[in-house]
């Protein structure tokens, strides 16, 4: 059976990814910070007939996330896929927004994810012809000074798709993102199970490392 490693669980696009890729046999092992809230997603994912686990962690603290994920990948082994679907998409008061106000954005959206990859580039997760999956956002092409934090984050997590996917390609390894240009859950176009069908395509074909959808 092929795993992934969901970072960032959540009612939204986090949990539609991974009920998406459970359907297609998948063992799901979701992360997010509250362990509440991950008891009850593990319950309804459950009542689907997907086998789930759950782990509690903390993206922004770098070390220790690392700790929980290897004791994790000891449990469950290598994973087959890495979703990093961790970001503040809240807008920030732009009237007393200052300069640490973007590093602390910058330290769960980008440097987080940044760990999440080198915690994966790894000769096992190469040999499985692992597969890592970011979620993008509009933000990246389009900013928007309401949400500048998250506008710099998204165009950072893009240049590092795009800088990576060559290096790690040459290892058998796939990264990938889908820019989503909506309000997720806005629409039945954004809703989470229609974007997850994207994601799907980048793990299943690797015939691109974007999709602006």
């Amino acid at each position: 059976m092929k795993t992934i490693f969901v970072i960032g669980a959540g009612k939204g696009l986090g949990n539609g990814v991974a009920e998406k890729f459970g359907k297609e046999n998948f063992r799901v092992i979701l992360m997010a910070r509250s362990e509440k809230n991950l008891k009850h997603y593990a319950e309804e994912f459950a009542a689907k007939n997907i086998e789930v686990h759950t782990q509690a962690a903390d993206v922004s603290k770098f070390d220790d996330f690392a700790k929980i994920f290897n004791e994790v990948t000891k449990k469950f082994g290598v994973p087959d896929v890495l979703f990093y679907n961790v970001g503040i998409t809240t807008p920030d008061n732009k009237n007393t927004r200052d300069a640490q106000t973007l590093v602390d954005h910058y330290i769960t959206d980008v440097a987080g994810a940044y760990n999440c990859i080198k915690l994966v580039d790894t000769a096992e997760f190469a040999e499985k012809r692992g597969a890592i999956l970011i979620t993008g956002g509009g933000l990246a092409i389009h900013p928007y000074e309401d949400y500048l934090p998250l506008s710099m984050d998204k165009a950072a997590l893009r240049a590092m798709v795009s800088a990576f996917a060559p290096v790690l390609k040459e290892k058998g390894i796939y990264i990938g993102t889908v820019q989503v240009t909506g309000l997720i859950g806005s629409n039945e176009h954004f809703a989470p199970k229609t974007i997850a069908e994207e994601f799907w395509k980048l793990y299943d074909k690797r015939e691109t490392n974007e999709i602006i959808y």
